[in-house]
């Protein structure tokens, strides 16, 4: 009986797809949902990508994870300038949340007074 799967080192799980395009697991499924990726199903029903394809959609896409990083650097700037997380986020059309996230992974976050966190400032003492 011929094997219908292509060798496993050519699959890819959701995880390494969404380390690959910068995302979270949950967005991979929803885009496998939506058709924009197409999964092999596992017999354990497990979503697998095919390397080449997920290869070729990240080509197509240019550089997913250099605009991300560019995106966070000039955020961080616009947040270090003043700007609240609100302001930031309106600027990139992202969500308050998301981008809260991400300025959290490059810079210190004020509090609501516009100081540093006590625990930040403790830490200075």
């Amino acid at each position: 009986m011929p094997n219908e799967y292509p060798d496993t080192d050519d699959l890819l799980t959701p995880r390494e797809v969404a380390e690959l395009f910068g995302v979270r697991t949950t967005t991979i499924a929803r885009w496998a949902r939506a058709g924009r990726l197409k999964p092999l199903r596992t017999p354990g029903g497990h979503r697998r990508y095919n390397r080449e394809a997920i290869q070729r959609l990240a080509a197509e896409e240019g550089r997913p994870n250099e605009a991300r990083r560019q995106l966070a650097e000039d955020a961080a700037r616009l947040y270090n300038q003043g700007w609240n997380i609100r302001q930031v986020a309106a600027r990139f059309d992202c969500n308050y949340g998301v981008m809260r996230r991400i300025l959290k992974r490059h810079v210190t976050l004020r509090t609501r007074g516009g100081t540093q966190t006590d625990i930040d400032q403790e830490d200075r003492s």
